[in-house]
């Protein structure tokens, strides 16, 4: 019933900025953290930013000072604005939500299908 869909990757130059979206579909209880990851190619999935119930903030020490995470509508949305960004960068990007749907149930992940986001030279 929950979806998360992510957009905004696209192509684009170094040093050049892009902004991420993910939107929360469907009814949840609570959302606390909520996160974006990559993967480039031959590489495994890490954590670049995330952003917690009570707001506090945690970046990858390789995108520090470049991408900034925020939510909004009821943190039924959350954002990733990249700046400067670098060839490095490329991949692919997931929405990750740890969400409690009802009281029936525990907190649990949810991901979406990620978006790909490719910085030339």
């Amino acid at each position: 019933q929950v979806q998360l869909v992510e957009s905004g990757g696209d192509l684009v130059q170094a040093g050049g900025s892009l902004r991420l979206s993910c939107a929360a579909s469907g009814t949840f209880l609570i959302m606390n953290t909520m996160g974006w990851y990559r993967q480039a190619p031959g590489k495994q999935r890490e954590l670049v930013a995330s952003i917690s119930y009570g707001g506090s903030t945690n970046y990858a020490d390789s995108v520090k000072d470049r991408f900034t995470i925020s939510t909004d509508n009821g943190r039924r949305t959350v954002y990733l604005e990249m700046n400067s960004l670098k060839p490095e960068d490329t991949g692919v990007y997931y929405c990750n939500a740890r969400m409690r749907l009802n009281l029936s149930q525990r907190t649990s992940d949810f991901w979406g299908q990620g978006t790909r986001v490719t910085v030339s030279p």
